[in-house]
């Protein structure tokens, strides 16, 4: 008898049932191979566009992802850093067969948390209430929760040319019947399909001809555990496809399982295949190819940006074509592999079924792509299986509070019928969620439930309390002409010809902290200033539009407050739309807020929607 089961190892299944029995939870991950936990299916990559920000989110409320790449990455980088500071993001190459260890030996280590191999096949239930998991060979598991987390194994089914096999992943089984009991449970399943690209020979290219990639001169951790991380890194190597490469691949489309409609499902948009991409941009002459390590001690490279699933020959023959990989050994094809998911507008915030209560379900199996979209569903379905096992509020964030608020609030509210990926882009408010600030964002819920220690959220408040110290003295320094000019001619930038504030200053885009720090006091035995240096010039170089942010979260706040009674009937209302009757009934929204974000539901349904709450009659 357990507290919490989860079921499936993966980055999601990881981060949820190390949160679970971080909470207390006496939990059990049943995983069908224990050898590859939190497995990189696909590139050995974490962090990216986006991607960062969820990491650095997922721990500060006390997940393990940024600490096991900070512990494993043997390349770090900042990306957009010509950009503004609302779309950086961190990203590092990781260690495969570290990095999974590293997690392994983090859950065998866990107090509250076993782990054992199997395959589960059925969610057992009483009353439309989960109470275990029965596996292949018929063992059952009594829980009072149960987290699922199977990633792409449900029915997977992988795709080389015409051939396919069953799989979970390459070398591996599928994982069958679990689809089965839920759509008999009443859970609705669907496909959908992803894909990776081969896997070379380093010692098979010619490096010489290739652009070098070198990580970050001085690396910034994504935990804000880590003090720092001095580590020799590795580089990644870039070239292109060329038009003999499209030529190449183009050739073998009459064996292509994606043009001869031997795949059904939907594939990533934003991540696809090379064939996909010769096809969607035809005016093109080459596409960027990234070479990417798989560890430190292996010869082997990701390819990064040619997902295939085209025939053998032409992946060896397409491949060859390219500068540099001229006499390129494979030793992975790539393939691609369909698999079961289960429409979000099924489960509530709290990624709870609406329907089965006290079954969960994270990551992958929700319509998502990526280790870290699942790992931040995952982390956030183990805090509400231990919330729902205490009779707890519900842990749910908000658009304005989380990119992770954005992740589950598209999927449920939204929904997707491709695999989903995280961009800056689907934030509105994103300057508010940078991932510098993770911790003053979240920090405080991690330790609410146990997952961060006290002395970590007391260095977080003093280094919050003295960055709000140094802004506001910045706006009480006053400096002179006689001053700051010195300064301001030495990067070229306009002189003053009166008194001004510091912050003044430091707003002009060609003025860096750099430049103006010897104006700061700062207090005696504090290192801090270094660590927080970005973020005040941050907050002050963009005040405005931060400021313009905060307001729009006030007014977004007043709709999200206006609730909408669970059992209103839509299908009764008059004067709504069909098309926003037929979406409001399916996904349920809880506030006027999330309906107005629903597809199909325009300004004139919420409006009808607004009265006919008014004239509803209260419960006395």
């Amino acid at each position: 008898m357990y507290d919490v089961i989860v079921v499936g190892g993966g980055h999601a299944g990881s981060e949820a049932a190390l949160v679970a029995a971080g909470m207390g939870c006496e939990t059990l991950l049943i995983t069908m191979n224990i050898n590859f936990i939190a497995w990189m299916s696909c590139n050995p990559a974490i962090g990216g566009l986006a991607k960062g920000h969820l990491v650095k989110e997922i721990d500060a409320l006390g997940g393990e992802m940024a600490k096991v790449i900070d512990r494993t990455g043997i390349q770090f980088r900042m990306l957009n850093r010509s950009r503004g500071p609302a779309v950086w993001s961190p990203r590092a190459q990781a260690d495969r067969l570290m990095y999974s260890a590293d997690v392994k030996k983090r859950i065998e280590n866990k107090d509250n948390l076993t782990i054992k191999e199997g395959m589960v096949v059925e969610i057992l239930t009483d009353k439309k209430r989960a109470v275990g998991v029965k596996t292949s060979t018929g063992l059952i598991y009594e829980g009072k929760a149960v987290i699922i987390s199977n990633g792409t194994f449900l029915n997977g089914l992988i795709h080389i040319g015409l051939k396919s096999y069953p799989g979970g992943r390459a070398g591996e089984v599928p994982s069958t019947g679990l689809t089965e009991n839920l759509n008999k449970l009443g859970i609705k399943s669907d496909r959908l399909k992803t894909g990776t690209p081969p896997r070379i020979d380093g010692k098979t290219v010619d490096w010489e001809v290739l652009a070098v990639q070198p990580g970050d001169k001085v690396i910034i951790p994504f935990s804000y555990q880590t003090e720092k991380i001095e580590r020799e890194q590795v580089s990644c190597y870039l070239t292109y496809t060329s038009k003999e490469t499209h030529k190449i691949l183009l050739g073998g489309f009459d064996r292509s399982p994606l043009y001869t409609g031997v795949i059904k499902s939907t594939g990533p948009r934003y991540c696809p295949s090379i064939e996909t991409k010769i096809v969607r941009f035809k005016d093109k002459e080459r596409h960027q190819i990234f070479l990417e390590p798989e560890g430190l001690g292996t010869s082997e490279y990701y390819v990064n940006g040619f997902s295939t699933s085209l025939p053998e020959d032409i992946q060896i023959n397409g491949l060859r074509s390219i500068r540099g990989l001229e006499k390129a050994e494979i030793k992975r094809f790539g393939y691609a592999i369909e698999y079961d998911y289960f429409p979000t507008y099924q489960v509530k915030y709290n990624l709870e079924l609406r329907t089965i209560e006290n079954l969960f379900l994270a990551g992958q199996i929700n319509g998502t792509s990526g280790y870290e979209e699942a790992a931040a569903l995952g982390i956030m379905a183990g805090i509400n299986a231990v919330l729902k096992i205490r009779n707890e509020k519900p842990f749910i964030l908000g658009r304005q509070e989380a990119y992770i608020g954005v992740l589950i609030d598209d999927l449920i509210t939204k929904g997707t019928d491709e695999p989903y990926r995280m961009f800056t882009s689907r934030a509105e408010y994103r300057l508010l969620l940078r991932q510098d600030n993770a911790d003053e964002r979240l920090m405080e819920y991690g330790y609410r439930f146990g997952l961060i220690s006290g002395e970590v959220y007391d260095n977080m408040k003093r280094k919050r309390e003295e960055k709000e110290r140094i802004i506001i003295s910045l706006y009480d320094k006053k400096v002179k002409p006689l001053e700051i000019n010195p300064v301001l001619e030495s990067v070229n930038s306009s002189k003053v010809e009166s008194t001004v504030n510091i912050a003044q200053i430091l707003k002009r885009p060609e003025i860096k902290f750099s430049d103006i720090q010897k104006f700061i006091e700062q207090e005696k035995g504090s290192d801090t200033l270094e660590k927080i240096s970005p973020q005040v010039e941050m907050e002050i170089k963009y005040k405005g539009y931060i400021d313009r942010q905060l307001s729009q979260v006030k007014q977004t706040k007043t709709l999200e407050g206006k609730k909408i009674p669970g059992d209103i009937d839509y299908l009764k209302i008059k004067s709504i739309s069909s098309e926003a009757k037929e979406k409001l009934q399916k996904v349920r929204p809880l506030s006027i807020g999330q309906a107005s974000r629903i597809p199909g539901v325009n300004p004139t349904d919420i409006s009808v929607l607004l009265i006919h709450l008014k004239n509803m009659p209260t419960e006395k």
